[in-house]
């Protein structure tokens, strides 16, 4: 359907970044999966591309498009080509982490930083969930000390994406100030990688565990102000949360389209499983969600572009279109039976894979309690 939101810029940057995708990308990421890395050198791919760093400032390299509809293209596109792996390295760095040195580093970072971030020589991570605070950033117990020109940090994170791989980790740390964010560089002293950890799915994505053992982080990489960091969070989560929608939407409608597909060429009884009634019933009603949060979507992708979209609108959009994401993914599997459960059919891994995304980024529950918060029950 028509997209209003997106005018003839957009397509044209769509097409590019599809031929990128299909030429690329697309054809390693299965051994990708088997190895569960996606190696540097497809980042440095995308960034001589154009695709990383989109809103970094021409003097520092990159293009000068602060336009997050140019993001949300990626973001759709990688999806659409089943390439989930590069997919979350990208949105982490692009859309998640950069924001922050766009917004609150000082001129020194950000001509230090923001070149190797649009080229791919600097890959981004943050690091805010740690081991027992999950959701509840006002819980977190890395701290840092101050000690002549450095903070001495000591503390852990999990499930951090780009964890392995990444060259400068934002990182929330509890400073005599309160909540601040640091940039840690890789080779720090006493900054430690765990292990890559084991997922359910999406496997050629890079997430760890994150050690600090009396690490020194120079006094210069306090991004922003001391104290100020769960405001800084704060502000940027809703972006987070978008970023989630538009892919999952577009992650929807993708196995919505393979399912239809498969159930046109499958046959049971004498005919294409798509002519029974149940099969037509079941689609019909997943198109319907599938529109409805795709306008959605649309809209708070138009919000967001002029400073509009809310927290508890960001909230709607990330577990509706999750929850709807995933009961995709399962009927598509149910509808593609014995097959669905073949990882060699791109159903089965759209299925794991999407059963991450009403947990990150915030769980949906929480997600519900900012949306009642917001309501005024009393």
């Amino acid at each position: 359907m028509a997209r209003p939101v997106f005018d003839d810029d957009h397509q044209a940057f769509r097409e590019s970044v599809r031929r990128f995708l299909e030429r690329e990308i697309a054809p390693h990421e299965p051994q990708w999966e088997r190895d569960r890395d996606v190696p540097r050198e497809a980042l440095l791919k995308a960034g001589a591309a154009g695709f990383l760093g989109m809103a970094v400032p021409e003097e520092h390299g990159g293009a000068g498009i602060d336009d997050f509809r140019f993001n949300a293209v990626i973001g759709e596109e990688v999806v659409r080509a089943d390439c989930r792996g590069l997919g979350a390295a990208l949105m982490l760095h692009n859309d998640v982490a950069l924001p922050y040195l766009l917004s609150f580093a000082n001129a020194e970072q950000q001509a230090r930083w923001l070149p190797g971030c649009a080229s791919g020589e600097i890959l981004l991570a943050i690091a805010m969930t740690e081991p027992g605070t999950g959701s509840d950033l006002q819980s977190i117990a890395t701290t840092a000390v101050r000690d002549g020109d450095h903070y001495v940090v000591n503390g852990a994170k999990t499930f951090i994406t780009n964890g392995i791989n990444s060259d400068l980790v934002i990182t929330a740390v509890k400073t005599d100030a309160g909540l601040s964010l640091l940039g840690i560089e890789r080779g720090t002293p006493g900054f430690e990688r765990g292990r890559k950890l084991e997922k359910l799915g999406m496997h050629s994505n890079d997430t760890a565990e994150l050690f600090f053992h009396d690490a020194r982080v120079p006094v210069e990489n306090l991004i922003g102000e001391e104290g100020m960091g769960f405001m800084y969070l704060i502000q940027k989560l809703a972006q987070e949360r978008l970023t989630l929608t538009l892919n999952a939407t577009a992650g929807a409608e993708a196995a919505l389209g393979m399912t239809i597909d498969y159930v046109r060429e499958r046959k049971a009884f004498g005919r294409s499983i798509g002519q029974f009634q149940n099969t037509r019933f079941t689609l019909a009603e997943l198109k319907t969600e599938c529109v409805k949060a795709r306008l959605f979507a649309d809209w708070q992708l138009a919000q967001h572009v002029e400073g509009q979209l809310s927290i508890e609108h960001a909230a709607m959009g990330k577990y509706s279109s999750t929850d709807l994401l995933c009961r995709v993914v399962d009927e598509g599997v149910q509808l593609h039976g014995g097959y669905g459960y073949m990882t060699e059919y791109p159903i089965a891994r759209a299925y794991v894979d999407a059963r991450i995304t009403k947990i990150f980024a915030g769980t949906n529950e929480i997600m519900k309690e900012i949306i009642g918060r917001g309501m005024d029950l009393g």
